[in-house]
């Protein structure tokens, strides 16, 4: 079984140095804690959450500056922007405070749209379970290879091009991913829209940035990052009604992770099923006894291995592993998940497509996705345009090569340029035109 973070001591003397020069936000004072390293990385001090946290949910409870690795300086600001390292609280599944850390990033260029400067909040697509592997420190270590651990900040570019448009960007690590409290629980789709939508409303306290209450909101993000931007547009208008979209882009949704499940388990990203599975014991205890009862040895072994890995590391470590392997009697995980109403109902909770989203949506899918499965993805345009939301589906047309995570991978990037153009058009006050009318005929 994954091993639970252990507490962290007081030592006020090593967070007056952790936060030296940053922002002070919150009157409770940052948790000083012993040094935390994942994999051969120190994690900063920064990312330790301190003993208590704010009362409202998005308040700012600590910054200080991000140094961006890929910059050019100049005389107006440094290109593409500055950055700045967040933590700010947020709710759980729960219903527990917890605090994710994230980033913003103030754009050097002008916007050029019609009102205000925007802001896009990103959600991260998978990067893994260890805290070395947060996207915030992706914006510093795009490539970190050490021998013990392979992280790529492949969201960098999605982040870099809406830079470039004037649109002021923040990202989110998600729960447990960076902040060292607590494991992060992979594809909960509760934990995850709300620190999409609780990293909005810290980044308009963030000292110096030039957004607003006034300014539109958009959400992007593609695989976990699509079910998180997804969740999100569902979620907002119970949760943050403060945060009006102007659009979302979902690429990719791991929408019903029943069948994304079954779908990855035997591929190159099988690992991701140690990140889930940890993830469902994270957010629900009272699953541990039923994984107790049926991981093996090498199973739990595998788990906590996978705990503090990045994607580079479960490819190399846990491509096309079988959880037959990881299961006493040589079930899969899926096998045990439809078996076992406890499990099913908690993965039928993280279903997406049971609210109509707030504001329009693109939603895109690679016809040949096998990883997270084209069909599943399809079902959520069907179910929201049901509900009578404003859907622009996308089919993104590529033959399959053989490859599930090149099936997966590749529409991000052929489809990543008209789904920025599109996003930035809703935040420019350009109507969208929904397509649910065509769902019959698309693929």
């Amino acid at each position: 079984m994954p091993a639970r973070p252990r507490p962290r001591l007081l030592a006020a003397a090593v967070t007056a140095a952790a936060c030296l020069g940053a922002q002070t936000v919150a009157s409770a004072p940052a948790a000083a804690t012993d040094e935390v390293v994942s994999r051969g990385v120190a994690i900063p001090a920064f990312y330790t959450p301190p003993a208590s946290l704010p009362d409202a949910n998005g308040t700012l409870i600590r910054s200080e500056r991000l140094p961006l690795a890929l910059s050019l300086p100049r005389l107006k600001g440094p290109l593409p922007g500055t950055a700045t390292r967040l933590m700010y609280r947020s709710t759980d599944s729960s219903g527990q405070p917890v605090a994710v850390t994230g980033a913003y990033i103030e754009p050097s260029a002008a916007w050029k749209g019609n009102g205000p400067r925007p802001l896009v909040a990103v959600a991260p697509g998978t990067q893994g379970q260890g805290d070395q592997c947060a996207a915030s420190m992706g914006l510093e270590h795009p490539l970190r290879f050490n021998g013990e651990t392979v992280s790529v900040g492949y969201e960098d570019l999605a982040i870099y091009r809406l830079l470039a448009k004037g649109v002021a960007v923040v990202v989110t690590d998600y729960a447990g991913l960076g902040a060292t409290d607590r494991l992060h629980t992979y594809v909960n789709r509760v934990d995850e829209a709300h620190a999409v939508l609780d990293a909005v409303r810290a980044a308009r306290s963030v000292r110096g940035a030039s957004i607003t209450t006034a300014s539109p909101v958009g959400l992007y993000g593609y695989s976990q990052g699509g079910g998180a931007s997804a969740a999100a547009a569902e979620l907002q208008s119970t949760y943050a009604p403060d945060v009006a979209l102007s659009g979302t882009y979902s690429g990719a949704p791991p929408a019903d992770l029943t069948k994304v499940t079954k779908a990855i388990d035997g591929s190159e990203l099988a690992g991701a099923l140690g990140w889930s599975l940890s993830g469902f014991l994270q957010s629900d205890p009272s699953l541990e006894p039923i994984a107790e009862a049926h991981l093996n040895a090498a199973g739990k072994a595998a788990l906590t291995d996978l705990s503090t890995m990045c994607v580079g590391d479960a490819l190399f470590t846990y491509g096309f592993a079988k959880s037959t392997k990881w299961i006493k009697d040589g079930k899969s995980l899926g096998d045990i998940i439809a078996t076992t109403p406890a499990f099913q109902t908690f993965l039928d909770r993280q279903l997406i497509g049971t609210m109509k989203p707030s504001g329009p949506v693109r939603l895109a899918t690679g016809v040949s996705d096998d990883l997270v499965p084209h069909g599943q993805s399809r079902q959520l345009a069907v179910d929201w345009c049901a509900k009578g939301a404003d859907v622009t589906y996308k089919a993104v047309v590529l033959p399959h090569v053989g490859s599930a995570l090149l099936n997966h991978f590749a529409p991000l990037l052929t489809d990543q340029g008209d789904a920025i153009d599109w996003l930035t058009d809703r935040l420019s006050g350009k109507r969208a035109t929904s397509n649910c009318w065509s769902m019959p005929l698309q693929p």
